[in-house]
């Protein structure tokens, strides 16, 4: 599965594009650190503006827009070049897990399932990464930019509800809610990768006896053996849609449940008057980027049960070509 990082002729895809592909992350990042400083100091002439009429011309309000419409385009290119860019580096790396099938499917022919391991499975593989793996640079990066922004701004925030005084306190909040939610979440959802794994099984053989039963009708796929095939993908699609039920109702009411927890570690100071609106939407903003980076896991769990699955098949499948001699030359 990770030819493609050390083969030579996929360097420059591999190396190449996984570099331009930090770099380009790392430019929407920064990007989004300026903008949350927009959000803040917009705010605070936005209260100025109502609180005293006249104190901010048309031209000011005009100019703090078009600030704002040419940083949104700035993210938006980078942001579409970077996603059309990693479309077509993980589909040189399913090429790469490809041409290695490809040139041992002689011994890999003999193996259960390997058409779906070389087609279905290289195809899911390569989208989940796509998805998934540029998440998770996108959240240690935007982690790693907003913390120190949450830090700094946490020092106006002396005091907590029903605790009292805490340093930092937004950022203890964010980092204890975020990786006290992905924790309940894992426990509820620890059964999902097994099930989707035993769905696969089941669809595999349901589809197989299909497709024998269109080159021989009479001895294959007949009512009775499709009847208990289906049967057991039906039983095992009704298992899983009773695990995600509360699943996903515990993973809701947690995410819909952040949505107030920073403006409840704010009541204290915003009650007393002691920060402006421009400097709450600064740091609820920049708490939301650390807590959503912090909760990649929570928000990204079912994908991650379905690379598990696809993970754990590819793994079996290229275990059983290594059991024989095979080629490692690259296809041409």
């Amino acid at each position: 599965m990770y030819k493609f990082f050390y083969q030579r002729n996929w360097f420059y895809w591999s190396i190449g594009g996984s570099i331009l592909i930090l770099l380009s992350t790392a430019c929407i990042v920064y990007i989004d650190v300026q903008i949350n400083g927009w959000f803040g100091e917009f705010y605070d002439v936005l209260q100025k503006a109502l609180a005293t009429p006249g104190s901010v011309t048309l031209n000011e309000f005009l100019g703090w827009l078009y600030k704002f419409a040419t940083l949104a385009a700035i993210y938006i290119i980078v942001l579409i070049f970077t996603d059309y860019f990693t479309k077509h580096w993980t589909f040189r790396w399913r090429t790469a897990m490809a041409d290695f099938y490809h040139l041992n499917w002689k011994k890999a022919s003999s193996i259960e399932g390997a058409s779906q391991r070389v087609q279905e499975d290289t195809l899911k593989f390569a989208r989940i990464m796509e998805s998934l793996g540029v998440e998770l640079l996108r959240a240690i990066m935007t982690l790693f930019a907003f913390f120190p922004i949450l830090w700094t701004l946490s020092k106006k925030i002396t005091e907590l509800p029903w605790i009292g005084p805490v340093e930092h306190s937004m950022v203890w909040v964010a980092i204890i809610t975020a990786i006290g939610g992905t924790i309940v979440l894992a426990l509820v959802g620890f059964k999902l990768p097994g099930i989707e794994y035993d769905i696969q099984k089941e669809e595999a053989a349901y589809r197989k006896e299909l497709v024998l039963g269109e080159d021989d009708n009479i001895n294959k796929a007949s009512p009775i053996i499709i009847k208990k095939l289906y049967g057991g993908v039906r039983k095992i699609h009704y298992k899983m849609y009773f695990h995600y039920l509360y699943f996903d109702f515990v993973k809701w009411s947690y995410l819909q449940g952040m949505v107030i927890v920073p403006y409840i570690a704010l009541a204290p100071t915003i009650i007393t008057g002691a920060v402006t609106l421009g400097f709450v939407q600064q740091i609820s903003r920049a708490f939301g980027r650390v807590e959503t980076s912090l909760q990649y896991l929570v928000r990204s769990w079912p994908i991650i049960v379905e690379l598990i699955s696809v993970f754990r098949r590819l793994n079996e499948f290229e275990k059983k070509l290594a059991s024989g001699e095979i080629s490692t030359q690259s296809a041409t």
